[in-house]
């Protein structure tokens, strides 16, 4: 890669499980560099859902790099997913026509509740004799049937705050699209709101992202989230990362007990989740 931009590039690794992002500096110039990156980011760098796509050009040895203006910012911190316009480029996302196509004509097929339910079937291993994940895995199962597979959208799949990028010109970026598939929106909302929204903003927040709270919706998010949680808590134990996989089951054993009604009950019962 160094030859390919020539030799006064200084190219530095720009970190991740891949290996295949870097950064780029010559003369001032900086460049975000992935090689073998889906052409679909070129969609969303015209969507304005990534920094700018300069250009893609193929090696000689069949590699495809892709160049993104730098841009110089953070990503966001857990508290700031709560924001408006975290909601509202979500909402812009889950309601692309373009990002749908441009998925559908790289091949892409929704992915049913079913599938991803018989994924996590052969992803749980050794951690399925925890207590938690038994249970998780029984309300996948029970609750299978009362999800439906209706509404499909662009999911981009892993939506926790380090891929969330705000800019020093105080753009937003939802950045690492590697996972995207089209599914239920709910995917993406229900891992959002539960792991970092408080319960009682939930309803102003959909509402920036363009939804109403009603109890089907509800059902369907805790049922994704309780899903990516249990990929997730595998993933940590293949890698014995044991303190961030404790944390995980911490987390599902509290998303498992949330109920559509937590807020009240009795006579002064009031329906949190309802406009």
């Amino acid at each position: 890669m160094e030859h390919f931009l020539g030799r006064d590039w200084e190219i530095m690794p720009a970190g991740g499980m891949t290996g295949k992002a870097f950064f780029a500096r010559h003369a001032g110039k900086e460049l975000f560099l992935k090689r073998n990156s889906s052409p679909f980011l070129a969609m969303l760098s015209a969507e304005g859902i990534v920094p700018k796509l300069v250009w893609t050009k193929r090696l000689e040895n069949g590699d495809v790099i892709s160049a993104q203006h730098w841009m110089n910012g953070r990503e966001l911190g857990p508290e700031e997913m709560e924001l408006d316009r975290v909601a509202r480029l979500m909402g812009k996302i889950h309601s692309s026509r373009p990002l749908l196509n441009m998925l559908k004509r790289l091949g892409k097929q929704p992915v049913l509740p079913e599938a991803t339910l018989d994924d996590i079937r052969s992803q749980i291993n050794l951690v399925s004799a925890h207590p938690i994940v038994a249970e998780a895995l029984r309300f996948l199962e029970t609750e299978l049937p009362s999800v439906p597979d209706c509404q499909f959208v662009v999911c981009h799949t892993d939506v926790n705050h380090h891929n969330w990028l705000l800019s020093d010109q105080d753009e937003l970026f939802l950045i690492d699209w590697d996972g995207a598939m089209i599914a239920d929106p709910a995917m993406d909302i229900g891992t959002l709101l539960f792991g970092y929204v408080q319960p009682e903003n939930w309803t102003s927040w959909l509402a920036q992202y363009g939804l109403s709270l009603t109890p089907d919706f509800f059902h369907r998010m805790k049922w994704y989230a309780a899903a990516q949680m249990l990929s997730s808590i595998e993933w940590n134990r293949e890698k014995t990362r044991f303190h961030d996989m404790n944390r995980g089951l911490a987390s599902l054993n509290q998303l498992l007990e949330v109920e559509y009604n937590l807020f009240g009950n009795g006579e002064n019962k009031q329906d949190a989740f309802k406009k």
